[in-house]
């Protein structure tokens, strides 16, 4: 199942420097992303019209992109601009073009009609921006279904046990969090309070715990607004407000997790760790290796349901307590697949 009615992160801005292209399949369609010397970002489709040679296996010379089998030059709107000896160059030389936008240090695609994409549904990362906040940009590839990536960051009562060395926890706690699951049809908002909680180590690294601490865990996804799922997460001494909003002398951390479709069984995992710790102690490159290790056990765990998944497609899930935030994040995307369903259905008729 795929949207095509929403945002997805294709790239972070750093991937495609001016003069460079980067090929990547979105959706199960071969895109070719390239930035002209003059800076602006551009998407097409990957597949030059002459004889469906990659244009990501050519060149971007100034303002277009180079065939490297016979030369044949397109823009960034996907028009054909030249075509070596030929003066007269076919409307059907042209190819798809798909809109993108750049905000807050990330590349934006839209893979459905262009003229329904709205770069107003485009959700804001502001810690991208902030100086007071230190992040880092990650990719992986993952071999793995993207509403198993969903379900996983939906569903965070796996942290003591998939994470036991990293951010972990103990299980308990996590099992017994105080959680609160918000939904209005549109957002998902899950929210987790584990107070009076035993640090894990990367929480000590960073906020420099001496003992027990008021742990939070919220992660809010809006699909419409892009495929992004935004985590705030952090402590603070026991019984110093952090459940009232007072979180400033406590450690907190944004983890925003930009998850878009290759295949059925493969995601372009985008994510980003940010902290609010000062850039001079050293504190957020320890953390954010951490979170790289955190990030690659959830990469490990997901690639291995998939491999079951494939040996028994048929095979339903069976569902326990902790599964309610997943199960309603389920509904809240088939029913937006079921509208974008009943839409290309209506103009076809």
């Amino acid at each position: 199942m795929f949207l095509r009615d929403i945002w997805y992160v294709a790239a972070f801005s750093t991937d495609v420097a001016p003069g460079k292209h980067l090929g990547r399949k979105y959706l199960g369609e071969a895109v070719v992303l390239f930035r002209t010397e003059s800076g602006e970002i551009a998407a097409l489709e990957d597949r030059c019209s002459h004889r469906a040679m990659p244009l990501s296996s050519g060149h971007v010379d100034g303002e277009v992109i180079r065939c490297c089998y016979h030369g044949v030059e397109f823009d960034k709107a996907g028009a054909c601009t030249r075509i070596p000896n030929q003066a007269r160059i076919p409307t059907a030389a042209n190819v798809r073009a798909y809109p993108v936008v750049e905000r807050d240090q990330l590349i934006w695609i839209w893979m459905g009609e262009a003229a329904e994409a709205d770069p107003s549904k485009i959700i804001s990362n502001p810690e991208h921006n902030d100086p007071k906040w230190s992040w880092r940009p990650n990719y992986f590839h993952v071999k793995a279904d993207w509403q198993l990536l969903v379900d996983n960051i939906m569903d965070l009562t796996h942290v003591p046990y998939i994470h036991a060395n990293t951010i972990g926890g103990n299980p308990d706690q996590h099992y017994g969090a105080d959680t609160k699951v918000e939904t209005d049809g549109k957002k998902i908002t899950l929210i987790r309070h584990m107070p009076n909680s035993v640090p894990p180590k990367s929480y000590i690294d960073a906020g420099g715990f001496k003992g027990r601490v008021d742990r939070w865990q919220e992660v809010r996804f809006e699909p419409e607004m892009g495929l992004v799922l935004r985590v705030n997460a952090g402590g603070c001494e026991v019984g110093s407000g952090a459940y009232e909003g007072k979180r400033d002398s406590g450690f907190m951390l944004a983890n925003n997790h930009l998850v878009t479709p290759e295949t059925e069984t493969s995601t372009h995992y985008m994510w980003t760790i940010c902290t609010t710790a000062p850039k001079e102690s050293g504190v957020p490159e320890v953390l954010f290796d951490q979170f790289y290790d955190t990030i690659k056990e959830d990469e490990d765990t997901l690639e291995l349901q998939q491999q079951r998944i494939n040996d028994m497609p048929g095979r339903s899930f069976v569902g326990i307590a902790s599964d309610g935030a997943v199960n309603q994040t389920r509904r809240l995307l088939e029913a937006m697949h079921g509208r974008e369903q009943q839409g290309t259905a209506s103009v076809a008729a």
